[in-house]
């Protein structure tokens, strides 16, 4: 327990910087509800080697109007139990939403990279996620008459480092029929051309209690602060979002 208290104190230090930076009496903060339905599964194709599937379904004002939609795709290769490395893609469309909302649907593609360690301290299950993105945005332009148009992307680059604790409820583990707590915090770096004066994109941080009803899946109930930097510097949003979250793992190499 003792390491529990730790770390949550260190995750504690990481969110309240970034998070005091969006105080509710700022007028340029958009505070905001949403909910986001997740699917994760990694699935093992050959010895070293899995698929990793996603998509998220995002929703403003919960399950109202859309926010986003995302997929992602990539292959995995398990160095060894505690150490991965992954290149996928990503297909992501952004909805107009909110108090700021964009000036339309907006469609993205994204390359990515991470390297995931894991290791244990106690009973915690603690992970690091390092990922590099590069993302082609559309770009927006105006015509001679006002009206809006897409033309071409434009391009970023962006740094994601996530630090994980899972801590068994009932068990000294996590295995088929724990309840576990989640906690974790993620800030967002960006940089590139086309990032002027958002280089700080965003934080998260997310708190969740989940039961892993089978030695390859689990399901998580949370909740997520994400403070969300906009490209112009000064506007920013808070959004306060409910997360449903199901992981499952399959083995998909052919029965012998």
């Amino acid at each position: 327990m003792k390491h529990f208290i730790y770390l949550l104190f260190i995750f504690s230090i990481l969110s309240i910087d970034a998070q005091s930076q969006g105080t509710v009496i700022n007028p340029n903060n958009a505070v905001q509800e949403n909910a986001w339905v997740m699917y994760f599964g990694n699935h093992t194709i050959a010895d070293h080697w899995k698929l990793h599937t996603e998509y998220q379904w995002r929703r403003s004002e919960y399950f109202q109007n859309w926010q986003q939609s995302l997929l992602r795709l990539g292959v995995d290769y398990v160095i060894s139990p505690a150490l991965s490395a992954t290149l996928g893609y990503g297909w992501i469309n952004t909805y107009p939403y909110g108090e700021q909302p964009i000036v339309g649907e907006t469609g993205e593609h994204r390359f990515w990279q991470q390297i995931i360690l894991n290791n244990r301290i106690g009973r915690l299950s603690v992970q690091h996620r390092y990922r590099l993105e590069q993302r082609w945005v559309d770009r927006w332009l105006t015509n001679s008459d006002g009206s809006l148009y897409t033309d071409g992307y434009n391009y970023s680059n962006r740094l994601r480092y996530r630090l994980m604790i899972n801590f068994p409820l009932n068990k000294p583990t996590i295995t088929k029929g724990t309840a576990f707590l989640s906690i974790y915090d993620e800030p967002f770096i960006s940089f590139g051309i086309a990032i002027k004066r958002n280089h700080f994109d965003q934080n998260r941080f997310y708190a969740a209690l989940g039961y892993q009803y089978s030695a390859s899946g689990n399901v998580q109930l949370g909740y997520l602060n994400q403070l969300l930097i906009k490209p112009d510097g000064i506007r920013r949003e808070i959004n306060h979002t409910l997360q449903i979250g199901i992981t499952q793992h399959l083995d998909l190499r052919p029965k012998t």
